[in-house]
């Protein structure tokens, strides 16, 4: 039976990436809003030996998981998968495909949006339905300009979704798990898998942080992040940034929210210092909770806030850093 909604799912040595339950999220939220049922969401799995883990997307939020297996797919490769992609995609006839944002995803996306004639949207912060139809909220220019963009009649509608920009679907589902040929020979392909060579350990990865104090401009100078560490620390968290912080080197840019940084979603984001230009405001408006540390009682991220705290932060923050302690039994 066909679905409206078709989601990739990412896979590394049998385990599901969480990217896949982002977008399961995600498809939950974009049939409610477009009111398809949850039976018309279906995730794609490209590889070998793959009905062990895709059992778990079926269980967390696909309605069938459709794995195409293949020794020549058993890894990676971009024409690989765009081929078994649109095969899919042909079959199963879906609204919409949604791909994450990560190296797979963008090297494969644009090829099979081409292969199939439609346009596609791409690094989308954000997917909502308005007046019928789906509009994909996506960075420009570098993150100085923000697009939302209605990508027309064409079908299907093809967006790859940045990390971080859904929460991840929380439910059970009684999905489905179905295996067939992947349709492809290890002759047909234009590369072959190499390998994988791993980065350096240890890096941060905002996305999956349920905690993020995050400094700003306002914080005046990199020695003085110490209070902004301590109060991560003492909640458990990450350390994130604005822009303006990283360009100044005040913190690698790994650590930087908005639209030209990573868009997060934790449950808990303190903003310390941050004025709140619309590229950070972007990046981490869909945090469970929100609460901004500000000197200017016109501070745009006040706009977003759920607490605002209009005061000095190196006062705030460490009063709230000994509180957490104090509260944690800590010394």
């Amino acid at each position: 039976m066909a679905c409206k909604i078709l989601t990739l799912v990412e896979h590394e040595s049998g385990a599901i990436r969480d990217t896949t339950f982002e977008l399961l999220g995600l498809a939950h939220r974009l049939a409610g809003e477009a009111g398809w049922s949850a039976s018309d969401i279906k995730a794609l799995a490209i590889g070998q030996d793959l009905a062990g883990p895709a059992s778990s997307v079926a269980a967390r939020g696909a309605a069938e998981v459709i794995c195409a297996e293949g020794e020549a797919v058993r890894d990676y490769t971009c024409d690989g998968h765009a081929r078994v992609l649109e095969s899919v995609i042909g079959a199963e006839s879906p609204e919409i495909v949604l791909i994450g944002h990560t190296p797979n995803g963008w090297d494969c996306a644009p090829v099979v949006a081409a292969g199939l004639g439609v346009p596609i949207a791409t690094e989308c912060s954000n997917v909502a339905f308005e007046n019928g139809r789906p509009l994909f909220t996506r960075k420009a220019f570098n993150g100085k300009f923000i697009q939302v963009v209605d990508l027309g009649d064409a079908r299907p509608k093809v967006a790859t979704v940045q990390r971080g920009a859904s929460p991840a679907f929380g439910g059970g589902t009684p999905g489905t798990v179905r295996v067939v040929p992947a349709g492809v020979a290890a002759g047909e392909l234009r590369a072959a898998f190499a390998g994988v060579k791993k980065g350096e350990t240890g890096a941060v990865d905002l996305t999956q942080a349920s905690v993020i104090v995050s400094g700003g401009r306002g914080v005046g100078a990199a020695e003085k992040f110490g209070v902004v560490r301590e109060l991560a620390a003492a909640l458990g968290g990450q350390i994130g940034a604005s822009r303006p912080v990283t360009d100044m080197g005040w913190l690698p840019h790994e650590h930087q929210v908005g639209s030209s940084g990573v868009t997060v979603n934790p449950k808990l984001y303190i903003a310390c210092g941050i004025s709140g230009a619309i590229q950070h405001i972007v990046g981490m408006k869909g945090s469970g909770y929100i609460v901004a540390i500000n000197k200017d009682p016109d501070a745009p991220i006040f706009g977003v806030a759920d607490v605002g705290v209009v005061g000095d932060l190196f006062e705030i923050v460490p009063a709230l850093t000994r509180a957490v302690k104090e509260a944690k039994g800590q010394t």
